[in-house]
This record gives C-alpha cells, sequence and structure tokens, in this order.
C-alpha cells in the first residue's frame, strides 16, 4: 500500500490559509452586525450570512460566529422590546387624546343638535301663522308656480350639461386643429423631401 505523506510545511500552510479565511470570515460578520444595527435591520443568522457572504452552516458551526450572532439578537431583541414599550405608550396617548376629542365634539354635536331643534320648532311655527294668513287658493297657485319652476331649473341644468359636453368637445376638435395646424407649418417651413 503506498500512501503519500503530507509534508509538514504544506499542512501548516493550509491551516494558515484556513485560519486566515475563517479570521476574514468573523471580521464580515461583526461587520454585517454592525451594518444591520446601523440601519435598524432585524438581525437573524440568515440576514447576517447574507450580508458577511458566509454560508449558515459556518455561523451555527463556528463557536465565535455563533455567538456573536446571538448576542446581536439579544441585544436587538432588548431594543426591540423597549422600542414596543415606547410604541405602546403613544398609542396608548394617542389613543387617549383621541378619546378625549371624540368626548368633546360629541358635547358640542348634541348642544348643536339641540340648538338646531329649537330652531327648526320656531320655523314650523312661523310656517304655520304664514299658512293661516293665504287663502287656500294663493297656495295652490304658488304651489303650481314652485312645480313649474322646479322643472324649469330640471330642464336648464339639463341644457346647461348638453352644452358643456358640447363645449369640451369643440375645445378637445380645435386642440387637435391647433397640433394639425402646428404640423402642417412646421412641414411647409421644413420642405426638405422625405424619401
Amino acid at each position: 500500500m503506498n500512501t503519500t505523506a503530507v509534508p509538514e510545511p504544506r499542512t501548516a500552510a493550509a491551516l494558515a490559509a484556513r485560519r486566515r479565511k475563517t479570521e476574514a470570515a468573523l471580521e464580515r460578520i461583526h461587520h454585517a452586525i454592525a451594518r444591520l444595527r446601523r440601519e435598524k435591520a432585524q438581525i437573524s443568522a440568515a440576514a447576517v450570512a447574507r450580508r458577511a457572504d458566509v454560508s449558515r452552516s459556518f455561523l451555527y458551526d463556528n463557536a465565535e460566529a455563533r455567538a456573536a450572532v446571538a448576542a446581536a439578537m439579544d441585544q436587538a431583541g432588548e431594543r426591540r422590546s423597549l422600542a414596543l414599550a415606547e410604541q405602546d405608550d403613544e398609542r396608548e396617548a394617542t389613543w387617549r387624546e383621541r378619546a378625549l376629542n371624540a368626548e368633546e365634539a360629541l358635547k358640542a354635536t348634541h348642544t348643536e343638535i339641540l340648538a338646531q331643534r329649537t330652531r327648526i320648532g320656531e320655523l314650523l311655527g312661523q310656517i304655520r301663522d304664514l299658512e293661516a294668513e293665504w287663502p287656500q287658493e294663493a297656495i295652490q297657485r304658488i304651489t303650481t308656480e314652485n312645480t313649474t319652476l322646479k322643472q324649469r331649473v330640471r330642464q336648464l341644468t339639463t341644457d346647461n350639461r348638453t352644452l358643456d359636453e358640447r363645449l369640451k368637445a369643440a375645445r378637445s376638435n380645435l386642440r387637435f386643429q391647433d397640433r394639425r395646424v402646428a404640423d402642417l407649418e412646421a412641414r411647409i417651413a421644413d420642405p426638405s423631401p422625405k424619401s
């Protein structure tokens, strides 16, 4: 059986290269964690592995890498829980303020409703007083005139809408014609033959 032994200097060089590669990967991991913290991004093994360009298995197999990621995740978790507590306090204060504003608006609305009801009652009384003064034929004539005027308003509204549509169409045609005239003027100004 023929076995060739690897000479000692080659083994040492391979081990040194592997050590340098591991140290470079650990340095990239620390830089990736620092970048994620600066960006306030979520720190996870997958995110660190992507940013540091290392495999997840390296993160789990290497004790120093595993410890660095775990410490960063723990620290981020504490910061996240503090931030969540602050957000809850802010939300509660916001809701409290909204509730107070809604309560105040509700009181103002009730006051306004009461004032409107009083005004409506006064106006209904005035209408009854006016109806008592007018004879039945005058009320019938005014009602008929009111109906006629309402029909006239509806007709004028329809006519207005039709005229408005025609105006829009005319403006559109005018814009088209302006573009066409500009195109023709450009052709006249530049009479170079086109092949």
